[in-house]
């Protein structure tokens, strides 16, 4: 885990190098004022002696300046190491899920993944700048202190020895219960994430049925595991305090008990004293303050844990070393294919699947809900790869393609649209970021989007909200063709993408695509048999499996499943929903 993370540190090693030799000096010279101020009182205010006086305020002037300008610039340097860190660590969460298949993303749950990205990185960013600096600064000031008191008086010196494992074994029983706590109710910031983006992301749904107060409740009660997590492993932290301090007031009680008596016994000066028991503070400070750190690694550990399982995931798709970088054309063959999402062959979702698409083909694809058609259709890009047989594009396994190529060259229109913030330009230009006007336009026009856009005061300039709240349902359909025109792709999928769209509109679409694109193959999945009555030829599926292949013509002679719903639709049933 930990040679995992500290690859991300990369350009700003220097940095996170650099914070602990600045606090090392730092320290130094904080561990030598208060012997700087024993001999002061000894050998300057007691024996009246004031060139010493001079000589040695110098010096604590010179020694007390330098741990300030070294203490900042540590703080600094350990700032940009961290913040550098943790930027990092952002971006190479990001890359990563990136190359996330759908399965990988199924995995680990979009909130989840939004969780990482944030609260746990700010957790390992905090955790991170302790380390580097607080987490040196305290057991060096440890050690350099024990060395400085044992120099002044071995005896009363042994009280340390005596009080610094008494308080590091009960931190240490303290962080080991801990922990558990903090990585179980992390597991529920990922809950409560979950519940906030369904909520705001269907607002409008919760309005509709009016259920504001059960979405309420079910917020508070997540929250409330939240409050429990915490205050249960909060409580348990909280001891760290009471037990330094009871800590810290026994050895001082001792130190004055005992140096009281040297003093008068002639064996400890009152230099000598003021420096012990301010090394005793600096001692029970240095552990007071590393028990901050070890809380805090405490709550990062479960959090970098949680980071590391997306960095360390890989993707079960993905480009071979020496894969194909051109597609032929836009032919499409299903060779014995099978499918599961969970990879057994017993719990198939696509059976036996044998169909050849002629490159420039358009195809429809028709079924009932839970009969496979996005699945289908998902194995052509590689969004899934198949349990058994091949799926092939322009001659060649999809396997053996470079996925960006093939991706290119196969443009989808996925059931749920999504536009993102920003203008209608910017969202279009996603199918071809250095598309010019007039190809900009030719795609609207073909999918029918100009109709509207036309309409919007400042056309191709009109803000669209995030998800596209701002257009109809048959608008932001339409956008998303117009942008999949754009890639100008071999294989272009409308998975059931005009289905917010009047029939009319519908097929004018379709018509654009014949006279605009007749070289692409299209494959239309659509619930109304109008949608694809005009295709080359008509695929039914059924359970996972083809029942029919045809024109329309010739499935209304032969095939019962289609027959039926043709006539349920020219009655107004319609049997079929989305799949």
């Amino acid at each position: 885990m930990i040679k995992t993370l500290m690859k991300q540190i990369k350009e700003y090693k220097k940095y996170a190098i650099l914070s602990p030799i600045l606090v090392a000096i730092e320290t130094i010279m904080e561990v030598f004022i208060p012997y700087l101020m024993a001999y002061l009182i000894d050998n300057g205010i007691n024996k009246n002696d004031m060139a010493a006086i001079y000589k040695i305020g110098i010096l604590l002037i010179i020694f007390s300046i330098g741990s300030l300008i070294f203490g900042i610039l540590s703080g600094r340097v350990a700032a940009k190491a961290s913040a550098g860190f943790a930027k990092n660590l952002r971006k190479g969460l990001f890359y990563n899920v990136q190359n996330f298949s759908f399965s990988n993303i199924d995995k680990f749950s979009t909130a989840s993944i939004i969780t990482r990205h944030t609260t746990d990185v700010t957790n390992v960013q905090m955790a991170f700048q302790m380390i580097i600096r607080i987490a040196v600064k305290m057991p060096l000031l440890l050690i350099f202190s024990l060395i400085m008191a044992f120099t002044i008086n071995v005896k009363l010196s042994l009280i340390f020895l005596v009080a610094v494992p008494f308080l590091g074994i009960g931190l240490y029983l303290i962080a080991t219960k801990a922990h558990p706590m903090f990585e179980h109710t992390f597991t529920i910031y990922d809950k409560l994430n979950a519940t906030v983006q369904e909520n705001v992301k269907g607002i409008r749904v919760v309005k509709s049925y009016v259920t504001e107060d059960k979405e309420i409740e079910k917020f508070n009660n997540t929250s409330k595991e939240i409050y429990d997590g915490f205050y249960k492993a909060e409580k348990l932290v909280a001891l760290n305090n009471p037990l330094m301090q009871f800590t810290v007031n026994v050895v001082i009680i001792l130190i004055a008990w005992f140096g009281g008596v040297s003093i008068i016994n002639n064996t400890l000066t009152t230099g000598e004293l003021t420096s012990l028991i301010s090394y005793a503070m600096q001692i029970l400070m240095s552990l007071m303050m590393l028990s901050m750190v070890l809380v805090m690694i405490m709550i990062s550990r479960a959090s970098a844990e949680r980071i590391v399982e997306i960095l360390v995931e890989e993707s079960d798709i993905k480009s071979k070393d020496n894969s194909i970088k051109k597609v032929k054309n836009g032919s499409i063959s299903f060779e014995n294919v099978n499918f599961s999402y969970v990879n057994d062959e017993k719990k198939t979702c696509l059976k036996d699947i044998n169909l050849y698409i002629k490159s420039g083909e358009t195809v429809g694809i028709i079924g009932g809900t839970g009969s496979s058609k996005t699945t289908l259709v998902q194995l052509i890009p590689r969004l899934f790869d198949v349990t058994s047989g091949s799926v092939k594009v322009g001659g060649v396994d999809v396997r053996d393609y470079d996925l960006n190529v093939l991706r290119n060259e196969v443009s989808m229109v996925l059931q749920k649209n999504v536009l993102f913030s920003g203008t209608i330009k910017e969202n279009l230009c996603w199918g071809d970021e250095n598309a010019s006007d007039e190809e900009i336009i030719k795609a609207c026009e073909s999918a029918r989007a100009d109709e509207f856009i036309n309409t919007f005061p400042k056309r191709y300039d009109t803000y669209i909200e995030q998800g596209g709240t701002n257009v109809s349902g048959g608008q932001k359909q339409r956008l998303c063709i117009a942008r999949a025109l754009l890639k100008k792709p071999k294989i272009l999928i409308l998975d059931d993408s005009t289905s917010a769209v009047d029939t009319k509109t519908d097929s004018l679409i379709r018509k654009a695509f014949r006279e605009d694109i007749p070289n692409t193959t299209k494959i239309i999945i659509a619930q109304r048999i109008s949608s694809v009555e005009d295709s080359d030829k008509i695929i039914v599926l059924e359970n996972g499996q083809i029942d029919g292949i045809g024109t329309h013509e010739e499935l209304l002679k032969n095939n019962e499943v289609y027959k039926e719903v043709y006539n349920s639709q020219m009655k107004g049933d319609d049997k079929f929903g989305e799949a």
